[in-house]
């Protein structure tokens, strides 16, 4: 491989180029390095079989569901109950977003459709009672990244079609890794509000209140159940689950008043303009992946790897700190439609798990969508919040080295991952 790839990738990607059209160039770049003949041919039927998979049809609906939710005021309905149940302690509102933050990622899968929905209900409730709006909305920004790992997951869809394993399965596994990364962002909040002296969301607990937040808010709070419930037990495709979750939205949305039916051509169409976006970096990225398997790119890599160690630990810290350092630079997407192709193999070859080695990266690709320079979920909460962007990234580092840490604790202890898919559907 010359370097003329590297440099086209570097040089579209500093220009500010779309990352399909980045993905595409240095792909078609690469053909053109190794004199690969009839690559218009190649090009064309590479980016249609990149999105000619069924498992891919899912994201159009979780995107959906996020919108409706968001417009159904489905959503106000789950925040109202975790600031009930929480609100009474030292920093409740935070603890709030994270919470709230699960629950969304178990509906949404997507990130970014988190931090979204979060910054416009959460962050002027945290700044009217007193929080600093650089905490508020980093407390966002990381809670956002839960919605790529708590299931259903667009990315734990996309690996399973790279790495060739069970889309169920890989959603199961994300189930126990998502709520310990929650607790890690909680430790952060607990010690900042100590520290700021934030103040409570209201002085005492309030059984009634509670208890009427609940149930209002229990129709809200069943269609996670269903649809995490529903895909474990094997009774609908995640395809299914997110139609369902749409399905559910609409009804939620119509039942409480606030979603009509002139709003629904304008969430349809948003939703498809997103869709869109996405099938194209999939893609385009599904000509670099074909041309670096075609020039034996992985297997070259794990050889390279190998010879330099072969202690899997030491292998994982190493690939740990790659995917932190690309995820850091470039869109999770694209760096998952690269490097999973590359790096299955070598994971495979110093015996990780599939599904354990897919989670790991996920979340740190996840995390890096949290982290300066280009974290995709920074850009979009300062841009939804009008919160000062470098004020932002000062105030994500905690909760971008609690990630890291439980990042590596998952990464050494294997069963927290593989204990649940294991036990519900056996070894595999």
């Amino acid at each position: 491989m010359t370097l003329l790839p590297i440099f086209i990738f570097v040089l579209t990607l500093i220009a500010g180029f779309p990352i399909a059209f980045v993905m595409a160039l240095t792909g078609i770049t690469h053909m053109v390095s190794f004199g690969y003949p009839g690559i218009a041919d190649i090009v064309s039927q590479k980016m249609f079989y990149g999105i000619n998979t069924f498992s891919y049809t899912c994201i159009a609906f979780f995107i959906a569901a996020g919108k409706l939710m968001n417009a159904g005021g489905v959503t106000q309905r789950i925040v109202d109950v975790a600031q009930e149940f929480i609100g009474h302690k030292r920093g409740g509102l935070g603890y709030a977003v994270i919470l709230v933050g699960m629950v969304l990622a178990a509906i949404l899968g997507s990130a970014n459709a988190v931090a979204v929905i979060l910054c416009s209900i959460m962050i002027p409730a945290m700044v009217s009672s007193g929080y600093d709006d650089d905490f508020a909305g980093s407390v966002v920004a990381s809670s956002g990244i839960l919605g790529c790992i708590i299931p259903p997951s667009i990315d734990f869809v996309i690996y399973s079609v790279l790495a060739g394993v069970s889309v169920r399965r890989m959603f199961v596994a994300g189930i126990f890794p998502g709520i310990f990364l929650g607790l890690c962002f909680m430790v952060v909040v607990y010690i900042t509000a100590k520290k700021r002296n934030y103040p409570k969301y209201r002085e005492h607990f309030s059984p009634k209140d509670a208890f009427k937040a609940l149930i209002h808010g229990i129709p809200s709070l069943m269609v996670p159940v269903i649809i995490v419930g529903g895909v474990m037990g094997g009774v609908f495709t995640p395809t299914e689950s997110g139609a369902i979750a749409c399905a559910a939205a609409t009804i939620l949305g119509f039942a409480y008043r606030k979603l009509h039916i002139k709003d629904l051509p304008k969430i349809f169409a948003e939703s498809g303009l997103v869709t869109a976006g996405i099938m194209l970096i999939i893609s385009a990225g599904n000509i670099l992946s074909w041309t670096l398997s075609y020039d034996n790119i992985p297997e070259k890599l794990v050889n390279g790897i190998l010879g330099i160690t072969s202690n899997p630990y030491l292998i994982m810290l190493l690939i740990i700190l790659m995917l932190f350092a690309v995820g850091c630079v470039m869109e999770a997407f694209a760096a998952e439609l690269i490097l999973v192709p590359v790096l299955a193999p070598l994971a495979e070859a110093v015996g990780y798990d599939p599904i354990h080695f897919g989670l790991i990266v996920i979340i740190m690709l996840t995390i890096a969508l949290a982290t300066p320079p280009v974290g995709m979920l920074l850009f979009t909460t300062s841009k939804v919040s009008r919160i000062d962007l470098v004020r932002l990234n000062k105030a994500i580092w905690p909760f971008v080295a609690a990630g890291l840490i439980g990042t590596l604790i998952l990464a050494y202890t294997p069963v927290i991952t593989t204990f649940l898919p294991n036990l519900l559907y056996g070894p595999a």
